[in-house]
């Protein structure tokens, strides 16, 4: 089992990285060529600027049992079609049971934004967040 981490915009690097490091698993960040990460703990994975090609990586490398840390909720889907464990950035877990709806959610809201409408700006990032995303992380490591 390892973490595969889309880092492109992950503002929790340094939870998922004690997390790793204290269980002892394997850890991967992928970005993109514009975005420069030093870790302490895992290896960093680079991948062109094209569109949606860190997603692919990650989607094409995750495997059974693998947690990936992505606030796109499409990879998120995706990654759990493969038998793999899903969680925010924010420490949400993804799972079967609530990702159709974030994915419809997503998508209204993009026909509200297509046809000029405005949708809210996703909220900052508050304690609690790094809290949830610390104890969802341990616990997604532990079970699987």
């Amino acid at each position: 089992m390892k973490i595969l981490v889309d880092a492109d915009a992950c503002p929790a690097k340094q939870i998922i990285e004690n997390v790793a490091k204290e269980y002892g698993k394997e850890l991967i960040f992928y970005c993109d060529i514009n975005h420069v990460l030093t870790i302490s703990y895992g290896e960093v994975k680079y991948m062109d600027s094209g569109f949606q090609s860190v997603d692919m990586k990650i989607v094409n490398e995750v495997s059974d049992m693998d947690i990936v840390v992505t606030q796109d909720y499409g990879v998120a889907a995706m990654v759990l079609g493969k038998r793999a464990f899903a969680i925010s950035p924010k420490g949400h877990i993804y799972s079967n049971d609530n990702i159709d709806k974030l994915l419809f959610e997503r998508h209204i809201s993009g026909k509200v934004r297509r046809g000029g409408g405005k949708t809210s700006n996703p909220k900052k990032r508050k304690a609690e967040d790094d809290e949830r995303l610390y104890k969802n992380l341990k616990k997604l490591v532990s079970t699987s």
